[in-house]
């Protein structure tokens, strides 16, 4: 093949290119283009997620402390921050159940259901709303709402917290008078559990104190 045939082919190929490019270029530019935003924002994404964790995480160690301090007025306030700025982090589920401990133990129900209202509702888990969901259904039976503790315990129940739900239901029966209904709920409760969790013996004691 000689000098000339090289170049004719040359030729042919930049003219087969220019063509392709004329008729596919606009479409490979699209697709390029759109394939880099959406890495872009991919990653400025991640970033922003990031970000919102490590800010969260400042918030809920001030809020950590006002619960240890019993501040119900700094604590009001960093639970207000934590689930208005933080929303869709874990730590503002986390940070919420612990300012519903607290409010709950200074007396304070009213936040308390507030607080755990909020991760049944927005929670950042499953697991999350169900805790929020057994502590809620305590605060309710330590006001005698043992209709609305009963509602609240109606739902699809994990299996890491099926125990827990049951023994609380258990312990609802048994204020509302059920005898029967406290018993099949603490069976149901240690039929759940591991022969080593820390609360069987307790659920247990509970349970032989209904034995005939």
């Amino acid at each position: 093949m000689n000098r000339h045939d090289l170049d004719l082919q040359e030729q042919e190929q930049l003219a087969n290119l220019k063509a392709f490019w004329d008729k596919f270029g606009g479409f490979i530019t699209t697709v390029v283009t759109i394939g880099l935003l959406i890495y872009a924002g991919f990653n400025g994404w991640r970033y922003w997620q990031v970000k919102q964790a490590r800010e969260a995480a400042v918030v809920f160690e001030s809020l950590e402390k006002a619960a240890s301090a019993r501040d119900l007025g700094s604590l009001t306030t960093m639970a207000g921050s934590i689930i208005g700025d933080y929303g869709s982090t874990a730590y503002a589920s986390k940070g919420a159940l612990l300012a519903a401990r607290a409010f709950f133990e200074a007396g304070d129900n009213r936040q308390a259901r507030a607080q755990l209202q909020w991760v049944v509702e927005k929670g950042f888990s499953d697991a999350y709303k169900a805790t929020a969901r057994i502590r809620l259904a305590g605060v309710m039976l330590d006001e005698k709402a043992y209709d609305e503790a009963l509602k609240v315990l109606d739902f699809s129940v994990p299996e890491s917290h099926l125990a827990l739900v049951q023994d609380r239901l258990g312990d609802i029966q048994l204020a509302r008078g059920d005898k029967p209904a406290a018993i099949k709920a603490y069976d149901a409760a240690l039929a759940a559990m591991g022969e080593q969790d820390p609360w069987r013996t307790v659920v247990k004691l509970k349970r032989e104190s209904l034995a005939p």
